[in-house]
């Protein structure tokens, strides 16, 4: 039985039409999804690869991908010159108690400005976009004095006037100096957060909170056990930019402190400190300065593997959560 509309000839031309736009259609995504995923594994096929060659393998041409000869002794040179556990320590000193800090700030702001009616909010929240577009390197100098010669908001120069002296801190090389800027919402990227914070408690119903209301619950109690219990996911997505802007941070870190370095700041200089620790590195791995020269770039993959994989892991704990989180506060399209 053919079609009255159309004769037979058209309507197998318009099948194929359509199978032909589904085809190109699929190729193409699946060339799209393959050339992104080349990209972003490359590098960690590469470092897989290339960090556990031993001298051998540097030396035989043929070697591309798979080592012949397993070795450890990258990875022991990439530790012993990155002073790993004791970078590691430095570097969590300072992230889980600013993260923690950071995480209870941007929600109160969060929730301030998504519920709050103030005067000056829509000056505020200018304000707080401000502060994600302007990047830290503009006002770093001003920071530093202010962190080398802080007398506490003002109270060590007011006693100043009666003693004849200021009371100052110096903060540098501590991590307090960035725990007090998560507590008062300045920490890393703080401004984003609480934006991404805001954009989910908008997402709620006001119904919500009204019936609360109505049983009796005020303003902090309905925020501590209606609004929080429902943002799970939410602190689980505040939580991975936190962990990760914190983690990734040399700039900051780079310039306050000036003893003992966060792992950050001792990945980005691994290559100079390669060479400047050369003989306490040979004397550990036992090796020559030629194979701990033919061994640089080896030790280079294993310190960016030591520095990714603790994040890589604890993204992978919170990764569901982190998704619905990021999908609810509307920061993905």
């Amino acid at each position: 039985m053919t079609n009255k509309k159309f004769p037979l000839g058209e309507v197998q031309q318009l099948r194929l039409a359509r199978m032909a736009k589904k085809v190109t259609g699929g190729l193409f995504k699946a060339v799209l999804l393959t050339g992104l995923c080349f990209v972003m594994l490359y590098p960690v096929l590469y470092i897989l690869s290339y960090g556990f060659r031993s001298v051998s393998d540097l030396y035989n041409p043929s070697v591309v991908w798979l080592p012949r000869d397993f070795s450890l002794v990258p990875f022991e040179i990439a530790m012993e010159t990155l002073d790993y556990w004791n970078s590691l320590s430095k570097t969590l000193l300072v992230l889980i108690p600013s993260v923690l800090f950071q995480l209870a700030a941007t929600f109160l702001a969060g929730y301030g400005f998504s519920r709050a009616k103030f005067f000056g909010r829509g000056l505020m929240f200018g304000l707080l976009l401000f502060t994600i577009i302007v990047p830290a390197q503009t006002y770093i100098i001003p920071l530093y004095v202010n962190m080398k010669h802080f007398d506490w908001f003002g109270i060590g120069s007011l006693a100043g006037l009666f003693t004849g002296k200021q009371l100052v801190t110096n903060l540098l090389d501590q991590p307090a100096l960035f725990w007090l800027q998560a507590i008062f919402g300045m920490g890393i990227r703080s401004g984003l957060c609480v934006f991404i914070v805001r954009q989910f408690f908008r997402g709620i119903p006001m119904e919500l909170e009204e019936a609360a209301m109505i049983d009796g619950c005020g303003p902090v109690r309905t925020f501590l056990s209606v609004m929080l219990p429902n943002a799970r996911s939410l602190a689980a997505t505040v939580l991975v930019f936190s962990v990760v802007f914190y983690w990734n941070d040399f700039t900051l870190t780079g310039i306050f402190f000036q003893t003992e370095f966060p792992l950050s700041v001792n990945l980005t200089n691994l290559r100079s400190l390669l060479g400047s620790t050369s003989q306490a590195v040979q004397g550990v791995a036992g090796i020559s300065g030629q194979d701990l020269l033919l061994l640089r770039e080896p030790a280079l993959a294993c310190g960016c593997l030591l520095s990714i994989l603790p994040i890589v892991l604890f993204y992978v704990l919170v990764q569901r959560n982190f998704i619905e989180g990021a999908e609810r506060s509307g920061i993905v399209g």
